[in-house]
């Protein structure tokens, strides 16, 4: 079958101020927008077959950004995650929140309060990416590449299904803003040949801050939503 790219939209003034946007149309901040034109660089002279999109603003910039010839045909499965209640909140307060627990530890049966199932998100885009992959292996063979521009917790979800793991192990996963995660679909299975490669250094992975900080449970959360990213510098 084909390889597909999954981008994540860069960096947003949601994900630089510590919020969850969910479905709200928030836009790249001045990172995001240089994450996206690095993105670009590294895509050129890739020939892809197609180019798809989720709806929100978010990834419509990063794409216009990174591939400006580009048509993207937009595909509402790929959406980020609803949220609904948490929507706009401080991930800080929503850490206190009892449903964040289960979020972290038990994600298959987190339900977001006027929102939807992470369950139900993670069956919508998988199923996304397999009839994409389908169609594109039809038209164009099964060397074709395509890319799709996605959400954190949204492409976090499609590896895992690559893995051949459970969802409740996909907060181990981590895909960064303007990462990209590369997976080619065979008839028997997938092969993850990329993940969370955003091209940096690394030096980056050497913790910035005080070094003898006490460690803390909430070391061992990830982001939900996908998170702001490692902190690099792209002038």
């Amino acid at each position: 079958m084909t390889t597909v790219i999954l981008l994540r939209h860069g960096r947003t003034t949601a994900n630089a101020d510590g919020t969850l946007a969910g479905h709200q149309p928030v836009g790249l901040d001045d990172t995001g927008q240089l994450q996206a034109k690095a993105a670009g660089e590294r895509l050129a002279g890739v020939p892809l077959a197609t180019v798809v999109t989720s709806p929100l603003a978010r990834c419509r910039e990063t794409l216009a950004l990174a591939l400006p010839d580009a048509a993207p045909q937009v595909d509402e499965r790929l959406m980020e995650c609803g949220y609904g209640d948490w929507e706009g909140q401080s991930l800080k307060k929503l850490a206190k929140d009892p449903l964040w627990k289960v979020v972290q530890q038990h994600p298959s049966a987190a339900t977001f309060p006027a929102g939807e199932p992470l369950a139900a998100m993670s069956t919508r885009a998988v199923a996304a990416v397999r009839d994409w992959d389908a169609r594109i292996s039809a038209e164009h063979g099964p060397r074709a590449l395509w890319l799709a521009c996605s959400h954190g917790d949204v492409i976090k979800a499609i590896v895992a299904d690559a893995l051949g793991v459970h969802l409740d192990m996909f907060q181990r996963i981590v895909v960064e803003p303007a990462s990209v995660t590369v997976i080619s679909y065979t008839p028997l299975r997938p092969f993850v040949v990329r993940l969370n490669d955003t091209g940096t250094p690394l030096s980056t992975l050497v913790p910035h801050g005080r070094t003898r900080r006490r460690r803390s449970a909430r070391d061992s959360d990830a982001a939900v939503g996908g998170g702001a990213g490692t902190p690099v510098d792209l002038a």
